[in-house]
């Protein structure tokens, strides 16, 4: 397949040989900018190499016109408020080109080698992870959320959904390393945890604020465990 090569081609186009001093011009500028045409010719060339067929000019050059759309389309819709959003919008379209050409290319591509019962699990189990397991766990300690000082400065210097962001990224590491049979990763990542959060705890002051963020961490890491035990059967 030429997935692979295709998925190197862009990163090295879009992270590796565009400067930040293009990508200032280029949102500037937008179409009127000459390194956007670099930067398509650049990933065009790239494509070429890595497939190194004359053959799959085609491939080529569609993936060129394609990325110049794309690019085209966010330079000239996104914000600075929206900016994020167009980032990753604009990565997802790339690979889903990238994805529809391996599919054209390869003719005996069949959708149950990949949507089968296994990975099918494995994606539920992905997704129940994240914000699904995130609501659960608020919900099962509401009971205990302790009466938290207005003007700490654990408070105060706290991110924004930090720790909702947090415990998606701890569920996900956990079942990775179990579905793996790399079990002492997970012991690696509760020592992280325990001396990341000792020295807020510990300038918190709070027994049921300590209390409530053990129960909280242990939940967590107990439903990543059981998911990563429960795909493995």
């Amino acid at each position: 397949m030429i997935f692979i090569p295709l998925i190197l081609a862009h990163l090295l186009g879009d992270f590796i040989f565009q400067p930040n001093s293009w990508v200032a011009d280029k949102e500037r500028k937008k179409a009127a900018s000459p390194y956007l045409y670099l930067h398509i010719l650049i990933h065009t060339i790239l494509v070429f190499l890595f497939l190194w067929d004359v053959n799959l000019w085609w491939i080529a050059l569609t993936v060129g016109v394609t990325h110049f759309i794309i690019d085209w389309v966010k330079l000239h819709y996104q914000t600075p408020k929206t900016k994020r959003t167009w980032f990753f919008l604009d990565q997802f379209l790339h690979i889903i080109v990238i994805g529809a050409i391996s599919v054209w290319y390869f003719p005996f591509f069949k959708w149950e080698d990949f949507f089968n019962d296994h990975t099918l699990k494995l994606l539920t189990a992905l997704i129940f992870l994240t914000i699904p397991s995130s609501i659960l766990i608020k919900t099962l300690i509401s009971i205990w959320t302790p009466v938290t000082v207005e003007h700490s400065k654990l408070q105060t210097e706290s991110l924004v959904n930090a720790g909702k962001y947090i415990g998606i990224l701890e569920r996900l590491l956990v079942f990775v390393f179990i579905v793996v049979n790399h079990w002492e990763g997970v012991g690696f990542m509760i020592a992280a945890k325990s001396v990341f959060r000792f020295s807020d705890l510990a300038e918190a002051k709070q027994r049921k604020l300590t209390e409530y963020v053990l129960i909280g961490t242990l939940l967590s890491f107990g439903i990543a465990v059981l998911t990563g035990i429960l795909v493995k059967i």
